[in-house]
């Protein structure tokens, strides 16, 4: 399923859809704040700042509210686009203005979405190719026991990234999983 599809359906529509396969949503929501999870964007970028909250551009969080609406620009009298309508979806933040947020999902698309819809609390999409899942590990060890296979297009919650290594937790499963089969932290990237 695309984001785009997500967009579209009604949020219990969606996990009939995803029966069977591992979610996460992410943590009760938070405001957008100065956070040590929160995420920070790759070391050549990080000296560029939001002006409005100070925090880094690019960088991560994760959809707060279970609908928000994606419009063209930052202001009510711009066209909704789109709407969001599942939370704990990645979002990488790539604009500040005032009190929206102009944002990118893991399929390129964009737009602008009130800055209280986000959340600081991580969470990723697993990637590749859909007929093979990714190994969720019980160490960040390639060689550790397999604790669960996970499709790819699953969003889960990201807890902790170091070494190329991130525990993900979805649906009380947790365990490790190669970075690189991510999409909502950055190469490289650390942070508990």
């Amino acid at each position: 399923m695309t984001m785009r599809e997500m967009r579209s359906i009604a949020g219990a529509g969606l996990a009939a859809l995803l029966a069977g396969a591992l979610w996460a949503a992410a943590p009760e929501a938070h405001a957008e704040t100065l956070h040590a999870t929160l995420a920070q964007a790759p070391a050549e970028t990080a000296a560029e700042r939001g002006r409005v909250t100070g925090l880094p551009v690019p960088r991560y969080v994760s959809l707060k509210a279970g609908r928000a609406n994606v419009r063209r620009g930052p202001g009510t009298d711009f066209p909704i686009d789109w709407v969001y309508t599942k939370r704990g979806v990645p979002l990488e933040v790539t604009a500040e203005s005032d009190h929206w947020r102009r944002v990118r999902d893991h399929e390129g698309d964009g737009g602008w979405i009130w800055h209280t819809m986000l959340d600081g609390a991580r969470s990723a999409i697993v990637t590749g190719d859909r007929s093979e899942p990714q190994p969720l590990h019980d160490k960040p060890d390639e060689a550790a026991d397999i604790v669960a296979l996970l499709e790819p297009g699953i969003v889960a919650s990201v807890r902790a990234c170091k070494a190329g290594w991130c525990r993900l937790e979805a649906r009380g499963h947790g365990g490790w999983i190669a970075q690189d089969a991510l999409w909502g932290v950055y190469p490289g990237e650390e942070f508990e």
